[in-house]
């Protein structure tokens, strides 16, 4: 299951996002989008307008015991995947189906996955093989064959190794070598020393001294085996780079031939690695964290082999446990789920095979999706609000009061090269030699990882394909991509509360409006500004206008600084902020473009609400989430995202459109102090 790294710019980070069937999002019974009843008027909208908007409903709801959070992302996706449900509905009952199509794959997929009497009996059957060969190693060179092993088809033991752009060349795919191979979510849970990260520690130290028993270890040896691990990943995390140094591109970029990867790392067999892999002549790689990969030496040359063995052990048996039998999903589930995101039950077991279906074959779901799902109208509709914000973005830059012609010249060259995608792809991706059949659950998760796999690995010095999509179309998200300058927005996300085809301008500009606009401001935060029109890592600003930028890009990363997550944990505001730029930018560029339609200019109210303060509503609406502290832990040490909170509260208050509309006054806590104010596009 390796992961090539994808350096894309999502709109919402969201992690175990299946979720319980609700049938209705925000609409009242009169068919209006704004539910008052969701409001809690006894809060002014001058002083927390994220509790204003959606105060009683946070007050009145519960988080179903299988989420880690609920709102409006998560009861979008529960829907599509009811849907997807339906699409299904007696598929896996069914067999003959011609091999290939989407029904024969994503049918026999799901009936394995289904199939609990079996995959019960099997136990943890399906992976004894691989964890025989695993301790059957006896030298280095045995290693690398079962490390390939391990990471064509299950994790990302010592680190990740993939294709991706390079980026000083976004047409060519390049090998790419990142660290990983840790089994906690950061080197933080690693590293600190917080009563709440101990106990986490303690957790994962109990996971594992679990599944090695589970696997027929004895208690004492199944514990030595445990803390030898820890010690092995405490060790990678602390060379590991931190994830807000991970988001200057420039950090992450470092092209060498493999002699010079050799000679940064030489104890570890990289010749015998790439011929394992299938790509005997990588060529370029970006070795993205060049110091991560000087310690693989050290870690290969000094760590004894019985320890590396038990290592790639317990990446097999991790990565597995979600699909065996219930004792391995369950103990699992106590850590990830549980213990990380604070829920106390699993999904049904349907959601857990759609879950893995989607990572495995997801485009083959998304064509059955789209295909009854997403009319050729709701595509015309979003196109159209594209166009418009694109319209008001380069109206923007065009008045932009700090920064030189020259610089708004090529920003505007980018912003024209934009290529849009929406719904789903026109060339859908091939699994043609794919094989799943009815024979085994595990065995197609595996076979669908290692082909995904291989497909991805096959891309090494080839161009790159502009028309692949990194996101399913079933995906309640979107995002940017900086290597093909491009925002793409999923027929998932493309339904309510975010758009609705029949739904007025303030609603749909408020919503996916904001989703199109913040995609697109991607393009030039911290990050997106690092690359131009045609995706390639290149400096267009001039040295006044890139100082300019970091000085009010500065302001937001204090702002967001002092809102508190969790307890007394802080947001982190350096690591949000290319996130926070583009929610500030995202409202701006689409209440500009809301300004000028019939409904705006009109100015006539519905329930009260004048056209600019339903507009304002709308946004509140989509960010509507209520999570549990141990998840909301997690995204302080992981999520590039701000708590919804702040991602409603923290742009609105340095929107002058906001404050007009709600009467926000000078000293107001929802308006930014005027030597605070950010304003950057």
């Amino acid at each position: 299951m390796l992961v090539s790294k994808l350096k894309v710019f999502v709109f919402c980070l969201l992690l175990f996002t299946s979720g319980i069937a609700i049938n209705a999002f925000c609409q009242t019974d009169n068919g209006d989008e704004i539910n008052k009843k969701d409001m809690d008027t006894t809060v002014s909208p001058t002083v927390d307008f994220f509790k204003y908007a959606d105060g009683t409903w946070l007050k009145n709801t519960e988080i179903p015991a299988a989420y880690p959070a609920w709102g409006s992302f998560y009861i979008l996706n529960d829907e599509n995947l009811n849907k997807i449900k339906n699409i299904l509905a007696g598929l896996e009952k069914q067999s003959g189906f011609k091999k290939g199509t989407s029904e024969q794959l994503v049918g026999d997929f799901y009936y394995t996955g289904m199939d609990t009497a079996k995959i019960e009996e099997e136990g943890y059957k399906p992976i004894e093989k691989d964890l025989e060969a695993v301790s059957a190693i006896n030298n280095l060179k045995e290693f690398y064959k079962e490390l390939v092993k391990v990471q064509l088809g299950f994790s990302n033991p010592l680190f990740s190794f993939g294709s991706g752009a390079d980026a000083k060349n976004s047409k060519m795919n390049i090998a790419q070598l990142w660290q990983s191979g840790l089994g906690m979510p950061d080197r933080d849970y690693y590293l600190k020393d917080d009563e709440n990260t101990k106990a986490t520690r303690d957790s994962y130290l109990q996971l594992m001294k679990k599944s090695f028993v589970l696997t027929g270890y004895d208690e004492t040896k199944a514990d030595n085996t445990a803390q030898s691990i820890l010690d092995l990943e405490t060790r990678l995390a602390t060379t590991s780079m931190p994830r807000v140094e991970e988001r200057d591109p420039h950090k992450i970029y470092h092209k060498m031939t493999v002699k010079e990867l050799i000679s940064l790392s030489p104890d570890f067999g990289w010749d015998e690695y790439f011929t394992l892999m299938g790509v005997k002549n990588p060529g370029d790689i970006n070795v993205a964290q060049p110091d991560f990969f000087k310690e693989i030496s050290n870690v290969i040359k000094s760590t004894p082999l019985d320890t590396l063995k038990e290592y790639l052990r317990w990446n097999i048996i991790r990565s597995a446990e979600p699909y065996l039998s219930h004792t391995f999903e369950e103990a699992s589930f106590d850590f990830y789920g549980k213990v990380l995101n604070g829920t106390t039950v699993m999904q049904p077991r349907w959601k857990r095979v759609l879950g893995a279906i989607n990572g495995g074959i997801g485009m083959e779901l998304g064509k059955l999706f789209v295909k009854k799902y997403f009319p050729p109208y709701a595509k015309k509709r979003a196109l159209e609000l594209v166009h418009n914000l694109m319209a008001s973005l380069k109206n923007r830059i065009e008045n932009l009061d700090w920064m030189s012609p020259e610089t708004k010249k090529a920003a505007l060259v980018k912003l024209a090269a934009f290529t849009v995608k929406i719904g789903y792809p026109d060339k859908w991706k091939s699994y043609k030699g794919l094989d799943i059949n009815r024979d085994s659950y595990f065995g197609n998760v595996m076979n669908a990882s290692i082909f995904n796999t291989k497909k991805d690995l096959a891309k090494i010095g080839k161009p790159v394909d502009k028309t692949e999509w990194g996101m399913t179309p079933q995906t309640v998200n979107a995002y940017y991509n900086p290597q093909n300058n491009e925002i793409v927005f999923p027929a998932g996300i493309l339904q309510p509360p975010f758009f609705d085809p029949k739904a007025d301008d303030a609603i749909n500009y408020g919503g996916i409006g904001c989703v199109i606009g913040h995609e697109m401001t991607h393009g030039f935060d911290d990050e997106g500004r690092e690359y131009d029109a045609h995706g390639n890592m290149k400096d267009w600003w001039t040295n006044k206008d890139a100082e300019n930028f970091d000085k009010r890009a500065e302001r937001i990363v204090d702002q967001f600084d002092n809102y508190i997550a969790v307890d007394t944990l802080h947001v982190n505001g350096k690591l949000t902020e290319g996130e926070n730029i583009a929610d500030l930018g995202g409202v701006n560029v689409s209440f500009d473009a809301f300004k000028k339609t019939a409904e705006y200019k009109g100015g006539k109210p519905i329930n009260g609400f004048t056209p600019a303060q339903r507009f304002f509503l709308s946004y509140a609406n989509i960010w509507k989430m209520k999570t549990r502290p141990e998840r909301m832990r997690l995204r302080v040490k992981i999520d590039p995202h701000s708590p919804e909170h702040y991602r409603v509260d923290g742009p609105l208050s340095n929107t002058p459109g906001f404050w007009q509309a709600f009467n926000v006054k000078p000293g107001d806590p929802m308006r930014m102090p005027k030597d605070k104010l950010v304003k950057i596009w």
